[in-house]
């Protein structure tokens, strides 16, 4: 239906002279499976049986006297992005909206893409690869106030697969922009508030949960149907500085503690609760541009912030809000082996980043991010330092190292297991042969501590990567990731003993315009996946891979 409204719309806007406007993009990824038992590529339904698994979503915008319409339509075949031992199949519109400015009066109805301030209290927003989508499906309107003062109402449910949870969703907010004439300082405050209404049946399903409990357990526990979360942020810009800063409140509220530890009825010892508990957040962020030096300064404390669409929902599931998170986005392959998850329950945590451009060849740049809990245990530190070197157009020379203390135990829920510690030297080398032609070198070699006489985790690795790019059209990849010295977690070969393993992977790109298809056989270990500081376990993975992304 959706589909007959745009193409009428189109076909109405010709008959009128009216040129309305149709873009939008496709992406799809193929998974072909390959059992590989030693590495953990295994029973699955995707290994065992079904061998084949697909993703895709085609997206369409239109656009016609002032009216913006959108339809996506999603599909997943044997698809392990929401569960990654399980396999998922189904198919349908996964999202549609319709939004009009009506001179100050701003509408927008069905699936809807938002946030507040920096996300801390709502965000509504997608990331694939971690098979997030929690669109509000609802109604907001938004209000000029002045030129510089906006308020925002919204209200509706979260987006689950192809339905939505039950729980009611709404908002306020309020923000503006103040700049006096006598002064180069700007301010752009802002306020809000977001509540949430349990549905019956899932109070009703909370409390026989919390009635399984023991009961020193939920002593003084007491289900509400309604939590509320409350923000006030601001950004001050002064010439080259930009200081933001934001603190929320929520109220009391239930939430899954997965560190707390409760006896179940067999007087079995499990970790993760139900407890119930006020939460505050407070981050700041301070950045200085000027002169070929950058500098930024983050800090953040989350205390018991765990705000979902219900509290039954654990993982990424049925988040209602976004809370930054205070390490740099590592791209190279081992350097984002160990990538640390936003902690809810609780986090003190501090990132400082300089960078400095010496001239036009030579670029300095350095990081430090350190997390401890709230009882000042440490949970992750990254120090990180990188220098550029670009001569004339004909190559470049990249090269650093990274040094990390990661706590396996919180982030990846393997009890009794101590901190990783890795040191990570890394170099990438391009080389233009011509404008159309070039060549790209990666090497990286992560050296991991030893725990009780036993390397850490997967032990030691080396990394190896040969890119050719023949502009405009192809480019031609293969790289190895070798476990070079087997830690306690590595694959035990036949004859027992850690195996020292190759992970080895080959991919041909071809791009045409705006299209652009993949194809590779790829053999990967297990790891965490993260963006934004939201985190999916990758299982292992053996199989052909391709890829089609094209927009229009």
């Amino acid at each position: 239906m959706a589909l007959l409204l745009i193409a009428s719309a189109d076909a109405s806007a010709q008959n009128d002279n009216n040129q309305g406007r149709l873009s939008g993009n496709f992406e799809t990824t193929g998974n072909f499976y390959i059992r590989d038992s030693l590495i953990g590529a295994a029973n699955t339904p995707q290994y065992d049986r079904q061998k084949y698994g697909a993703d895709a979503w085609l997206n369409l915008n239109y656009n016609y006297m002032g009216f913006d319409m959108g339809l996506r339509f999603d599909m997943f075949q044997n698809s392990n992005l929401l569960n990654p031992t399980g396999s998922y199949t189904d198919q349908g519109i996964g999202r549609w909206y319709i939004s009009k400015k009506i001179h100050k009066l701003g509408i927008t109805g069905g699936y809807i893409y938002d946030q507040i301030g920096s996300g801390i209290v709502f965000r509504a927003y997608e990331e694939r690869a971690l098979a997030i989508d929690q669109a509000l499906y609802g109604l907001r309107l938004t209000y000029d106030l002045t030129p510089d003062w906006r308020i925002k109402v919204f209200s509706g449910r979260q987006k689950q697969q192809f339905s939505s949870y039950k729980s009611v969703i709404r908002g306020i907010s309020i923000d503006g922009f103040v700049a006096p004439d006598s002064s180069s300082v700007t301010f752009a405050p802002g306020f809000a508030v977001v509540g949430r209404t349990l549905a019956d049946a899932d109070m009703n399903n909370l409390v026989a949960n919390l009635n399984s409990y023991r009961k020193e357990d939920v002593e003084g526990m007491q289900p509400k149907y309604n939590t509320y979360a409350f923000t006030a942020y601001n950004t001050l810009t002064a010439g080259p500085i930009s200081w933001y800063v934001e603190g929320a409140y929520k109220t009391k509220d239930i939430f899954l503690d997965p560190f707390e530890e409760r006896i179940t009825v067999s007087d079995d010892t499990v970790t993760g609760r139900y407890v119930q508990r006020t939460g505050t957040v407070i981050y700041s962020s301070l950045s200085y541009a000027n002169k070929g030096l950058g500098i930024t300064l983050e800090g953040k404390r989350t205390q018991d912030f765990d705000f979902r669409t219900r509290p039954q929902e654990e993982g990424n599931r049925g988040l209602m809000h976004y809370i930054p998170p205070m390490t740099r986005v590592n791209t190279y392959r081992l350097l984002a082996r160990y990538a640390a998850a936003t902690q809810f329950v609780g986090e003190l945590a501090f990132q400082a980043d300089v960078s400095y451009r010496v001239n036009k060849a030579l670029l300095l740049s350095a990081n430090y991010s350190n997390i401890t809990d709230l009882d000042d245990n440490q949970l992750y530190r990254e120090i990180f330092t990188e220098v550029q070197y670009k001569h004339e157009r004909k190559w470049i020379l990249l090269g650093g190292v990274q040094l990390q203390n990661y706590n396996q135990e919180v982030y990846q829920f393997k009890p009794g297991v101590a901190p990783v510690k890795t040191v990570t030297p890394y170099a990438d080398f391009l080389y233009k042969f011509d404008r159309k032609k070039a060549i790209r070198f990666e090497a990286q070699y992560m050296n991991v501590s030893k725990d009780h006489g036993e390397r850490s985790d997967f032990g030691n690795w080396a990394f190896g990567l040969v890119e050719l790019t023949l502009a405009p059209h192809w480019t031609f990849s293969v790289s190895d990731m070798f476990n070079i010295a087997p830690g306690k977690l590595s694959p035990v070969g036949e004859n027992g003993e850690k195996a020292k393993v190759h992970y080895t992977r080959f991919d041909v790109f071809y791009a045409y315009r705006a299209n652009r298809i993949s194809i590779g056989y790829i053999r990967q270990p297990e790891g965490i996946v993260c963006s934004g500081g939201i985190c999916r376990l990758e299982p292992a993975f053996n199989g052909v891979r391709t890829s089609i992304s094209a927009t229009f």
